[in-house]
């Protein structure tokens, strides 16, 4: 009764539904602990996810005793291993985004002409896309009453590791891919290291959140993003010791867990929209071709502080602060006038913590063509916003080294000291003032109608699974 345990975005032991009913189907025979390198997800990630996901690779085959690594389509490799070890089962967490869910469809069919089943348990998410719906059934389009009927669903509580499993030792296991130096500085990857930051974030931090979260100057937000990504941690984990804390922090930080899920569902409703506009209308809007400005952007060299500081944040370590993406994205929209997938495509690439639907939703947001309500005509001045959220500009001075010696707030507009910027940092590539009238004129010329997405519409899927399919087909 030998079973595949098909780890994907869920690299650890605890609280795994898909792991105990791997161990359960086994019967105290072997489990094989599998992971497939898909050149399909390897090869848009950049070098700072790599590393960090063979980190958390090596943790948890430090854990097991060993791991079934194997490189190629999960079609032809996923299918080689259970054939290989007489496996009846294969078990996994389902997978939602459009290229998962595809390529599950696709292993399930091929396991099934051998005689195996493919079993899906659980998800990475608190509540998996398409079970949070209106009354009518169909989904929600703002976050806002996503979030209240969110909270008002059951969740099951956290599970407890499968205890003894007997392992099956590797099959025949492939080497991992080829992971180039990189000076960006990653943090510990693996379960227990998820757990130990979760637990100190608890005890240091989260009851100010709700007052600090915005402000990257300080180290107050819980840089928890990676673990999530892939899975050391689950949300539901997260819930369940949030739950009983009574500050506004904890409250907080749950709508943060509840955006995720949300991006997520929208994300499963429109496939589409990972690449093109949730509102289509904004297609139509002019935009400005990436060039020497855009390479600008991306090197953190616009004249901007707050902008350049965040850029060179996430080349040097692979993540930045979350108001800060916010006002880098912005920049890059309205006062570059260049179309979000180039700075959604940049971000997925250097991001650690890179997830498809937080990402694009995220981008669209900012951009105005996504799931907000009133969206186009917010423009971030990166000159109020540096002020606002890092008010004696610590956060600039640590990753502009050309503006160390200037202090305090005049950090956020060096072109106004005494003498000018210093000579080795560069003026502001474009006058916002100027570029957020432009924007604006862009905005008018569509006339955007306001339209969100089409309720209930799933375009690229041939049958939209209603909430009893589903529930059917995917164990929580």
């Amino acid at each position: 009764m030998t079973s595949v345990m098909w780890f994907r975005r869920d690299l650890r032991l605890a609280d795994n539904p898909a792991l105990l009913e791997a161990v359960a189907a086994a019967d105290d025979d072997d489990v094989v602990p599998l992971f497939v390198l898909d050149p399909r997800l390897w090869k848009p990630a950049g070098e700072p996810r790599r590393r960090y996901l063979q980190a958390s690779l090596q943790a948890l085959s430090e854990r097991i005793g060993g791991l079934q690594l194997r490189r190629g389509d999960p079609v032809h490799e996923v299918v080689a291993v259970a054939r290989a070890a007489n496996a009846d089962s294969v078990h996994a967490a389902a997978d939602f985004g459009p290229y998962g869910a595809r390529r599950d469809a696709a292993v399930e069919r091929a396991l099934s002409q051998h005689g195996i089943d493919l079993v899906l348990t659980g998800s990475p998410y608190a509540v998996a896309p398409g079970r949070v719906r209106k009354s009518s059934g169909d989904p929600y389009q703002v976050f806002t009453a996503f979030a209240r009927a969110w909270r008002e669903l059951p969740r099951p509580a956290p599970v407890d590791g499968p205890g003894r499993v007997r392992w099956q030792l590797p099959l025949r296991s492939h080497e991992p891919y080829a992971v180039d130096d990189s000076p960006v500085s990653l943090p510990e990857a693996g379960e227990l290291a998820a757990l130990e930051r979760w637990r100190a974030f608890l005890a240091a931090r989260a009851a100010d959140y709700d007052s600090a979260r915005d402000r990257p100057d300080l180290d107050a937000t819980s840089r928890m993003s990676a673990h999530l990504k892939w899975g050391e941690i689950h949300p539901r984990t997260m819930l369940a010791e949030l739950i009983h804390r009574r500050d506004r922090g904890a409250h907080v930080y749950t709508t943060e867990l509840a955006w995720r899920d949300f991006y997520a569902d929208v994300l499963w409703h429109r496939p589409d929209s990972a690449r093109d506009y949730l509102k289509p209308a904004h297609a139509q809007m002019p935009h400005d071709p990436p060039g020497e400005q855009f390479t600008a952007w991306q090197e953190g060299r616009t004249g901007y502080p707050i902008v350049d500081a965040g850029m060179r944040q996430l080349r040097d370590e692979g993540w930045m602060h979350n108001r800060v993406r916010m006002i880098v994205a912005s920049f890059l929209v309205k006062d570059l006038h260049i179309e979000w997938q180039h700075g959604a495509r940049h971000f997925l690439h250097l991001l650690v913590d890179g997830d498809l639907a937080s990402n694009q939703h995220g981008w669209q947001w900012v951009a105005g063509c996504g799931t907000d309500a009133a969206p186009y005509f917010r423009v971030f001045n990166p000159v109020t916003q540096g002020r606002k959220f890092d008010p004696e500009g610590a956060y600039v001075r640590r990753y502009v080294p050309e503006l160390r010696e200037v202090a305090g707030a005049a950090v956020h507009q060096p072109w106004l000291l005494e003498g000018g910027a210093p000579p080795d940092y560069p003026g502001p590539i474009v006058d916002h003032l100027e570029e957020r009238r432009e924007a604006l004129r862009r905005y008018d010329m569509i006339k955007a109608s306001g339209e969100e997405f089409p309720s209930g519409t799933n375009p690229g899927r041939t049958t939209a699974p209603n909430a009893q399919q589903q529930q059917q087909r995917y164990r929580r």
